[in-house]
């Protein structure tokens, strides 16, 4: 069998030397090349291409994000992030992830080389995903058009005050995604109008992560997107991403929504979990809601998502030829959980239609 062929970009001669060490015990995957900064790793990339770059963001020379969109401009290639857990380089990993990156190894600031030994099977695990990655549907993603909102008289005439308090949240979206879910979800939240419905979503992502990607997603966006805290209300223009780490879960309390964030352990190796949200919105909002697979390499979520259409929820899945892994889809599919599956440029306008029929 054709072994992954991996080049490392990293200005750490210790990262350097002890991935390449720990790599090379797996029998599928081989090191060609490392380099300490993009100049030098692009001209041994031209000689001998890989299958799979680990870059870091933080490099002299040339940083990481105009490096990786160079690659992803001449020859689109799976890129795994190998980023520091500091707030800086939380902003710039998720720079990353938006140019193209397929994945995250988050490497602490202190006890590096007892990080990298201890996790070299997790990193071994991660590059196999990338290498499954399509970078041509990432690369050349439909554009999604964004969506009108629905008016109503209350665009011109204020309902009146003793309907004022009526509003609830009756139904909400439930969204789970994993590898090149940041643009997946990129690509649907920017497409939303302000009025739509409460979202409560799991992106697999590390701690310290989703803090910066749920900012850039507000930035970008006409509704609210944050980082969920335990708490918040799911409440229409609003998405509620779980923070790395923990899980997320939605209760309701008469007729209003609201998210718990707790420990546990890993749940279909993932914390957060995507079957543990499912399980939760199947249980506190039944009918009452929609629920969304993604792209993502594993099968979290098929489960919980076929709890939800038990439950009477509405459901559907990315379809193969939009998504970058069509993992989780996959299994949702197989286990009967998406009836339907869809584009990812028609998952907003699918959205819309359920929030405006409800």
């Amino acid at each position: 069998m054709k072994k992954i062929r991996i080049m490392i970009v990293d200005d750490s001669a210790v990262v350097r030397k002890v991935l390449t060490e720990k790599i090379a015990k797996s029998s599928e995957i081989e090191v060609i090349a490392s380099a300490s900064d993009p100049i030098f790793a692009m001209d041994k990339m031209v000689k001998d291409w890989p299958d799979v770059v680990i870059l870091d963001v933080e490099m002299p020379r040339m940083d990481g994000i105009t490096f990786l969109k160079k690659i992803m401009a001449q020859r689109p290639t799976p890129v795994i992030i190998c980023s520091t857990l500091t707030e800086k380089g939380a902003e710039t990993t998720i720079q990353a992830l938006a140019a193209g990156a397929v994945s995250i190894v988050t490497k602490p600031k202190a006890g590096l080389k007892d990080f990298l030994e201890d996790d070299a099977n997790d990193i071994i695990n991660v590059i196999k995903i990338a290498a499954k990655a399509n970078l041509k549907r990432m690369v050349q993603m439909e554009p999604v058009a964004k969506i009108q909102p629905k008016l109503t008289a209350d665009a011109v005439l204020a309902a009146p005050s003793t309907r004022a308090m009526a509003q609830t949240t009756e139904s909400i979206v439930a969204i789970g995604t994993s590898t090149g879910g940041t643009q997946a979800l990129e690509a649907v939240l920017t497409s939303l109008p302000r009025v739509s419905p409460g979202m409560v979503i799991v992106q697999h992502m590390p701690e310290n992560f989703t803090a910066a990607f749920a900012k850039r997603l507000n930035d970008l966006c006409e509704i609210e997107v944050k980082e969920a805290a335990h708490g918040d209300r799911v409440i229409p223009g609003r998405a509620l991403i779980a923070p790395g780490g923990k899980h997320m879960l939605l209760k309701r309390s008469g007729a209003q929504y609201h998210v718990d964030i707790i420990d546990g352990p890993l749940v279909s190796r993932h914390r957060p979990s995507v079957n543990v949200l499912f399980r939760s919105v199947a249980q506190q909002a039944g009918k009452n809601a929609l629920g969304i697979i993604m792209t993502g390499m594993g099968d979290d979520g098929a489960q919980g998502l076929k709890e939800m259409l038990d439950a009477g929820a509405e459901t559907l899945g990315q379809d193969e030829r939009s998504c970058v892994v069509y993992g989780m889809p996959k299994e949702a599919h197989k286990l009967g959980a998406t009836p339907k599956e869809v584009a990812l440029s028609k998952i907003p306008l699918e959205i819309m239609n359920y929030w405006n029929k409800k």
